[in-house]
């Protein structure tokens, strides 16, 4: 059986690297997920989402001699829409641009809060220290 690209397949993962994990599509097919195409959010440790052994449905991105691409994040039954398409929906409104600013925004003058206090604390306890800034020479 010839795999073809855009098909969704059933595999068995047989080896996880830093960089993504290998899945056995049987007839001694083997095709790589890249850590990318794992999950939707941001995959630091991929041993956090998949194991060796776990039976995955992945959707078959690409066949260049042999090496097969796959995905598992766009197999699901629910993908993202397309940045594209949702610049053409009715819902989408310029409010939804400035929510995240404010969030940003907050975020940002509470760090810089807390930066001030944290290099406050950091001089008040270096200054009397020999080898401090601004310490007593003797």
């Amino acid at each position: 059986m010839s795999i073809e690209v855009g098909s969704k397949v059933s595999g068995k993962v047989t080896g996880i690297t830093n960089f993504g994990a290998f899945v056995d599509l049987g007839e001694g097919q083997t095709g790589l997920v890249h850590i990318s195409e794992v999950s939707n959010g941001y995959v630091k440790d991929i041993h956090d989402v998949l194991k060796v052994g776990e039976t995955v449905t992945v959707k078959v991105m690409a066949d260049h001699d042999g090496k097969i691409s796959l995905s598992i994040r766009q197999a699901a039954d629910h993908p993202r829409k397309e940045h594209h398409e949702r610049h053409n929906d009715n819902h989408y409104s310029r409010n939804n641009h400035r929510q995240p600013k404010k969030d940003f925004d907050a975020l940002l003058a509470n760090f810089l809060k807390e930066s001030e206090a944290r290099l406050t604390d950091l001089k008040h306890n270096t200054e009397g220290k020999r080898g401090g800034r601004g310490g007593r020479r003797s």
